[in-house]
């Protein structure tokens, strides 16, 4: 199959497309992107994910040529190029090609379309070790990976599938999601400072009723020990239970009612969701 990619909204074969080596996001790793999923046909939380965009791009001072509904045309036609049902879609707008390295430039948009590896709803746990990290310009979608992928090595030696940062004693979040914990009285915690504003996140959020409170607050390191059930969420990993921290198991080692609940509750919505239908 030859896939297509755009680049500055020109359709190119996915592997002949390339930006100049003179693009700030070489250079210096300046850019921001989004990332969203299509499942069966469908955009999923689209326009959460353009809010997230062009919110990213005007913080990083990155103009957008594209108006929203021209983006959106440009993604129902690489969707009716590629015809792939179940897929992840990124979006990528770079610093652009600096005259000397360093000045911002007219952005390039580079959107990539891929098949989903597994579209299913994993709830299998996962192992996190703790790491002292702030990121930088948290509220922002930007490139800049550079501890997470720096840490890799070490997730490895500790037995873990992923870090979680932590700043002045409280937890922050994942490299590529946030973080939840489930309080002895069953409330629901997700820091709400100084993290992306997840689309995912987002969704959970607003399930908080008289019956399942789901608050954002500060978690100390302390909070770890002492919680009942922990889990991650994006759109890549969804609800995702966390089973153990640093080597100390969560709960009974298994994903916990309240996250097996609140994953049931976001698959439902998923496939319920008002999407653009391709």
């Amino acid at each position: 199959m030859n896939r297509y990619t755009i680049v500055n909204d020109k359709f190119i074969p996915a592997a002949e497309a390339s930006v100049l080596i003179t693009d700030l996001a070489l250079q210096r790793g300046y850019g921001i992107f989004d990332f969203f999923k299509t499942l069966d046909g469908q955009f999923k939380f689209l326009e959460d994910h353009l809010d997230r965009f062009y919110h990213s791009a005007a913080a990083m001072h990155l103009p957008v040529a594209q108006t929203r509904e021209a983006l959106k045309a440009l993604l129902c036609a690489l969707q009716e190029k590629n015809n792939i049902p179940n897929s992840g879609i990124r979006i990528t707008l770079t610093g652009g090609y600096s005259p000397d390295g360093y000045t911002l430039a007219s952005p390039n948009m580079i959107i990539t379309q891929n098949p989903l590896v597994n579209p299913e709803f994993n709830v299998k746990g996962i192992k996190l070790m703790t790491y002292p990290h702030q990121r930088q310009l948290a509220q922002v979608k930007t490139l800049d990976y550079l501890m997470a992928i720096y840490l890799q090595p070490l997730i490895k030696q500790h037995g873990a599938d992923d870090v979680l940062y932590h700043h002045n004693g409280f937890v922050k979040e994942c490299p590529r999601s946030n973080f939840f914990i489930v309080t002895a009285h069953n409330e629901v915690v997700t820091s709400g400072k100084d993290v992306l504003r997840g689309v995912v996140r987002k969704q959970l959020l607003k399930m908080h009723n008289s019956e399942l409170s789901i608050t954002e607050r500060e978690i100390s390191l302390e909070d770890l020990k002492t919680c009942e059930e922990a889990f991650i969420a994006s759109s890549t990993k969804n609800v995702l239970p966390v089973t153990t921290i640093d080597g100390h198991q969560i709960g009974n080692g298994n994903a916990g009612e309240i996250t097996t609940l609140l994953a049931e509750k976001f698959k439902a919505l998923v496939f319920n969701v008002d999407s653009l239908t391709l």
